[in-house]
């Protein structure tokens, strides 16, 4: 692959994807709700989104430029856990009334970045490799068996990492397994949702890229920036 083709359209579903990161983490995580007879964590209404620029990634640009993403996204997600437990961490000013509402928001948030750093990197890659392979195994064809599949991977391992890590000792054992189960269940079936403006973006983007990209040739390792 060369390393000196541009797009017109990476950067920005990079800059999206991290976008949704850190929001959905940084806001997210830590509420939990109880919709449609379920109870989950109210970031999963948007942590999916990530999941799907992720395959759109691997679909038309490749492992390797998806890895560049990921990257981004985990040192965009660090800052930002680093800016809020400072900011937190700062002394307030006398009568300023609001930091009991900062620590509530924010105050867990090294504990809860750092499960998700983990997680993140070992649900995407997952996800971007399963996906990956799959395009090779079915000759790129049937989109829908791979962002499905992939995603199945990926957001298992994904939530299998985060709510232990997140949430031992500030939920009860059973809460955390209810919610851990009921969020990867509803993640994937975003996915599934989804699949028809998964479709319509990965065929635009293959038509204005000009680029469908297959990794016959690819190192696979997640410790590299090279596209």
């Amino acid at each position: 692959m060369s390393t000196h083709r541009t797009f017109k359209y990476y950067d920005l579903i990079m800059a999206g994807f991290c976008t949704v990161l850190i929001c959905s983490n940084m806001i997210g995580a830590s509420k939990i709700v109880h919709m449609w007879g379920m109870t989950f964590g109210a970031g999963i209404l948007f942590f999916p989104i990530s999941y799907i620029f992720g395959d759109i990634l691997t679909e038309v640009y490749g492992y390797a430029r998806d890895r560049k993403v990921v990257w981004a996204g985990f040192g965009a997600l660090l800052f930002a856990s680093i800016m809020a437990a400072t900011i937190v961490g700062l002394p307030p000013a006398d009568g300023w009334p609001h930091q009991a509402a900062f620590e509530t928001a924010f105050g867990q948030a090294p504990r809860i970045a750092l499960s998700s750093l983990i997680a993140f990197c070992c649900g995407s890659f997952t996800n971007s490799y399963v996906l990956a392979k799959m395009k090779l195994w079915t000759q790129g064809r049937k989109l829908w068996t791979r962002t499905i599949g992939s995603t199945i991977a990926g957001e298992f391992v994904d939530s299998l990492i985060f709510y232990p890590i997140a949430f031992y000792g500030i939920w009860s054992n059973e809460q955390i397994v209810q919610v851990m189960i009921s969020n990867y269940l509803l993640k994937t079936a975003w996915e599934v949702i989804m699949t028809p403006v998964t479709y319509r973006v990965v065929n635009f983007l293959k038509r204005a890229e000009n680029e469908d990209h297959y990794d016959r040739h690819t190192h696979f390792t997640p410790f590299s920036l090279e596209t």
